[in-house]
């Protein structure tokens, strides 16, 4: 994919306009929306935008930031899953504070937030005990979301807990949507307006991008990965009467702005924000280098989302109403999932392969397809056949010898309450790195799996979980069809 967004220029003149939001106070609280690192939808979308982008733009300010992570206590309690690693909520978080000491980032605090006495909340603030960070418990803010009195007053956020911070940025950032990051920020503030600290709030969201059109792909593919919440890309009509300048925004934000406002005045004494737009610090829109390429990328990140959600819907996790969403808004761009010929190659072979599961692997203008055989899953299958492809490998030649599969695959059947008949992605890399040791071309392959970066792939079943953390690491775009393959 032809790069068509400018990360260099993004860094200089994103962190301009972050100074120059600090300078406006004391201390300012910035609300990190989206993902901090791995964000892998940006990427998708802009190409050109690195998944760690976020946390470079954070070193920039590594002299002058502290990171406060928020939790949710009931996704804790729940076990809340992020699914692009399928890993829990407070794994995510202790992840976070790892990676971010690793890059000379400072964590000053985690804020466990709507806390109830949730047992494994509270397991989990013992856990972080180990990491030597502050943890603090916020419980529901007394009379939100409309009594402002209550709200703005000892009984709402002053009886949260004061986090104690020493920077002049503070980065409130979560491991998904629903953390409480806002109702952190704001219990900040009024914390610190009663110590005489000049404290302002900002708002760093990546998307919708406030300055491309209502209906820009970029603006839609939002709406599409958000359909599970029903957020909805709307005209910021408080900037549009204020300003007389369009301004795209979305609708809990422009619902919960007037309150918001009426908070913000209430602990600072001022006006500063006059819109949900005037907020917001982000400034994608200044460095995208192709529109065209950018509308591209959006139109096929709206695709794979709808087959996303066609999966979730076959497995429970999301209403009919999701994937009915994002067919909507695809409608409107006039695009379609028969849009995906990577989809369209791997039904074609499995129709020719008489009905077996079977995938297609796209690496530029190359569609490589496979199928389940006899020891692999479609999905090792067409990676391996993707592999020969790549290193110009004849297709009769096994990178894995049958003699070297069975045995694997006898042992993980003793091993397993669950028989199954082939060996999925992760083992057959395991094999190969075995075999890599005595055979110099196993070897070359698999140090190519780099150029599988930003390759298509789909899949006419359903991929495993632990096969789609594989292929996500790998960089590669992976959607599915809805049939479960057993066996």
């Amino acid at each position: 994919m032809k790069k068509c967004f400018d990360a260099e220029k993004y860094l200089k003149v994103q962190r301009k306009k972050i100074e120059k939001r600090i300078k406006m106070f004391d201390k300012l609280y910035l609300e990190f929306g989206g993902k901090l690192i791995d964000d892998q939808h940006a990427a998708r979308t802009l190409p050109g935008f690195l998944p760690d982008l976020k946390i470079r733009l954070l070193q920039e300010f590594k002299d002058q930031a502290e990171v406060i992570l928020c939790i949710n206590a009931n996704a804790i309690e729940k076990s809340k899953i992020r699914a692009d690693h399928m890993i829990s909520y407070e794994t995510e978080v202790l992840r976070l504070i790892e990676f971010l000491r690793s890059k000379d980032v400072f964590v000053s605090s985690v804020v466990i937030t709507l806390f109830d006495g949730q047992k494994k909340a509270a397991d989990f603030a013992n856990r972080l005990k180990d990491y030597h960070v502050e943890t603090y418990f916020h419980s529901f803010t007394k009379g939100y979301p409309t009594d402002v009195d209550t709200i703005v007053s000892d009984e709402g956020y002053g009886a949260n807990s004061y986090i104690k911070t020493t920077k002049p940025l503070v980065v409130v950032s979560a491991p998904g949507p629903c953390s409480g990051k806002l109702a952190t920020c704001l219990s900040q503030l009024y914390h610190e307006s009663k110590h005489g600290v000049n404290a302002g709030y900002a708002k760093f969201e990546t998307f919708p991008v406030w300055s491309l059109p209502l209906k820009h792909p970029v603006n839609v593919a939002y709406e599409a990965a958000t359909a599970d919440l029903n957020d909805k890309n709307m005209i910021d009509f408080f900037h549009l009467e204020k300003y007389g300048v369009p301004a795209v925004n979305y609708n809990r934000d422009l619902e919960t702005f007037p309150v918001l406002k009426e908070i913000l005045h209430r602990i600072t004494g001022k006006t500063v924000y006059y819109s949900p737009t005037d907020m917001g610090v982000n400034v994608i829109g200044e460095c995208i280098t192709d529109d065209k390429a950018v509308k591209k990328a959006a139109e096929n990140e709206i695709i794979r989302r709808y087959y996303r959600a066609l999966t979730d819907l076959k497995k429970g996790a999301v209403t009919p109403e999701v994937p009915e969403r994002i067919k909507l808004l695809m409608n409107e761009l006039n695009i379609s999932e028969n849009d995906r010929l990577v989809a369209l190659k791997a039904a074609e072979k499995r129709q020719k392969s008489g009905d077996l599961p079977s995938a297609c692997v796209q690496v530029g203008k190359k569609y490589i397809v496979g199928r389940k055989t006899g020891y692999l899953s479609p999905i090792s299958s067409t990676f391996l056949n993707t592999l020969k492809t790549l290193n110009h490998i004849p297709d009769e030649v096994d990178l894995i010898a049958p003699a070297v599969l069975e045995p694997i695959l006898e042992i993980k059947n003793k091993t397993s309450n669950f028989k199954e008949s082939y060996l999925k992605l992760g083992e057959v890399l395991i094999a190969l790195s075995i075999c890599s040791t005595t055979n110099p071309i196993v070897k070359k392959v698999l140090e190519s799996l780099d150029k599988l970066q930003g390759a298509e792939l789909h899949s006419t079943h359903m991929i495993s979980d632990d096969e789609l953390v594989i292929i996500s690491n790998l960089g590669i775009n992976a959607t599915s069809g809805t049939e479960i393959d057993i066996n």
